[in-house]
């Protein structure tokens, strides 16, 4: 069922870029809270402490964090901070679409359109590890009208591509990367 929430897409390619030169890293932290507690407000959900805590440290960079690490920084705030807990908070915030879960890397990036239900296609720099989304409905739709030619009812669909950022595409970080 679609979130009454959501807004049409349709034609439309969503980009979190990676960040530019002068990026103001705090205002996208600031966004991403501001937006997750309007969102969970509006659908009824809790965004507790814990859940907002784990939204901030996994929007504190453009980079994929893993779930130890998560834990590890929140038993520097408080000691009694358990791997439950922080799988806990990671299904919520999935489920409310506020980060998304890079399987190649088992690691969690922040949403940057969490009000707009959409599959997502990642572009992330090997030598960096920054992470940009897009959200290509062309690309959605080709994957969809293909698995359908096979029989296939594709539910979902999260494409990792790796690559280099902008910033990491001189010759020394290919050179890095490649050799």
């Amino acid at each position: 069922m679609r979130d009454p929430l959501d807004s049409d897409f349709s034609g439309q390619t969503v980009v979190s870029p990676f960040p530019g030169e002068g990026h103001d890293h705090q205002q996208c932290i600031d966004q991403a809270l501001a937006e997750a507690e309007r969102l969970c407000a509006a659908r009824g959900r809790r965004l507790t402490p814990l859940r907002r805590r784990v939204l901030e440290l996994i929007w504190d960079s453009h980079q994929p964090v893993k779930a130890y690490d998560l834990l590890a920084r929140l038993q520097a705030d408080s000691a009694s901070a358990a791997p439950p807990t922080v799988y806990r908070a990671l299904d919520f915030l999935m489920a409310e679409r506020l980060v998304h879960r890079l399987a190649s890397m088992n690691a969690y990036v922040g949403c940057g359109h969490p009000g707009h239900r959409h599959t997502g296609q990642f572009l992330i720099c090997r030598c960096c590890h920054a992470v940009a989304e897009m959200d290509d409905p062309d690309i959605e739709s080709m994957l969809d009208s293909r698995a359908s030619d096979l029989g296939f009812a594709l539910v979902d669909q999260t494409i990792e591509l790796e690559g280099l950022c902008p910033r990491c595409r001189g010759g020394h970080a290919l050179a890095e990367v490649s050799g």
